[in-house]
């Protein structure tokens, strides 16, 4: 699956400690190979999030991506937040 990154998401993966920017590249590699590999946890999400998916990024920080399936491009997903559990679902 391709993978884009949305301008927020970068600045709040540029804000993050640096243990969390290794564990984001780390489990975005393994989502580009597999998006559904057990170790990422992917589900989709309801309420705000209506629509889109999280990954598990450490064992409290998340990742959330949308996908856009186009019939002539290849999957994409496009993440769009990345937080701790309380700061994405308060």
């Amino acid at each position: 699956m391709r993978v884009i990154y949305h301008a927020k998401f970068i600045r709040l993966l540029r804000k993050s400690p640096k243990e969390i920017q290794i564990a984001v590249k780390t489990k975005i590699d393994h989502f580009s190979n597999n998006p559904h590999h057990p170790i990422l946890r992917n589900h989709k999400l309801t309420g705000i999030y209506q629509g889109c998916h999280s990954i598990n990024i450490t064992g409290d920080w998340r990742a959330i991506y949308h996908e856009s399936d186009s019939l002539l491009e290849e999957p994409t997903a496009i993440f769009i937040e990345l937080g701790t559990h309380s700061q994405l679902y308060r």
